[in-house]
């Protein structure tokens, strides 16, 4: 019976982080510490600034999400990170996508998982 293992675990879960980042980010532009605070506290989504961060620089290199600094009344000036419109239709088709997958995976296993 095959093993979950770190690098199994991980390349399973970046895909799932690279939604739930977009996801988030449609809801309301965000910076990228409360995109690591928000992730962390939905389980099975935790997370660390050096995993979010990363994927934050390559979608921004891919046009999928916007920067802005803004001033914070907690410190320095932050990094914010929207979606644009190619972000939003990438967010679109990846939901579109992940609900297939996750609906068939759910009726594989139900089917042959004694």
């Amino acid at each position: 019976m095959p093993r979950t293992t770190p690098e199994r675990s991980s390349q399973f879960r970046k895909g799932a982080l690279e939604l739930a980042i977009l996801a988030l980010l449609g809801e309301r532009p965000r910076y990228g510490g409360e995109l690591v605070d928000e992730l962390s506290a939905r389980p099975g989504l935790e997370t660390t600034a050096g995993t979010v961060y990363p994927l934050l620089s390559r979608l921004a290199k891919a046009g999928a999400v916007r920067t802005t600094w803004q001033e914070s009344s907690a410190g320095p000036p932050r990094k914010y990170y929207d979606l644009s419109a190619s972000g939003r239709r990438d967010l679109a088709a990846l939901t579109l996508e992940w609900t297939r997958l996750a609906r068939g995976l759910d009726t594989l296993l139900k089917e042959v998982t004694p």
